[in-house]
């Protein structure tokens, strides 16, 4: 950088970016403290939903639903299983697909997690107008697309 070059901090673009990325890492912390007493992490709850919303998914698709990859599903599926919250089962048409369901004690704290995730999504926007939330929603999907070049908006968790 030279004298000439504008900082990057002094650019209100750069500011309203750092700004979203530290409102994503403390709303990660919070959800983080407030699914502590359900012994689940993000990770899990993105899981757990995605099973929810779409009950036989294969641990591929899941995978790619979530942009992690397979190997990172490897090992927080075993601790779910485990659990005895989801289950693992062979696909009839393909042997080396894995189908993934929720057991019925998965959809019991699946649902009980659901409920403390959007009691703080709502507790946390209610600083937003109905207005404001949409616009910071529209905004985020155009960045999701900008980066990604497809409208993976549809991802939950």
């Amino acid at each position: 950088m030279n004298k000439n070059q504008a900082l990057p901090w002094d650019n209100p673009r750069f500011r309203n970016w750092i700004a979203v990325g530290r409102a994503c890492q403390v709303m990660g912390l919070a959800l983080t403290r407030a699914l502590q007493p359900l012994d689940i992490k993000p990770p899990h709850l993105d899981i757990l939903v995605n099973l929810y919303r779409s009950p036989g998914i294969s641990q591929q698709d899941l995978a790619h639903k979530l942009l992690v990859g397979r190997s990172n599903l490897s090992m927080l599926l075993p601790q779910l299983e485990k659990r005895g919250v989801i289950t693992r089962t062979g696909d009839a048409k393909d042997r080396r697909v894995l189908r993934l369901e929720l057991t019925p004690a998965g959809i019991e704290l699946t649902e009980q997690a659901i409920a403390i995730q959007s009691e703080l999504v709502e507790r946390t926007m209610q600083t937003a107008s109905p207005e404001e939330c949409n616009l910071v929603g529209d905004v985020m999907t155009r960045i999701i697309k900008n980066l990604t070049g497809s409208d993976i908006s549809g991802s939950e968790g």
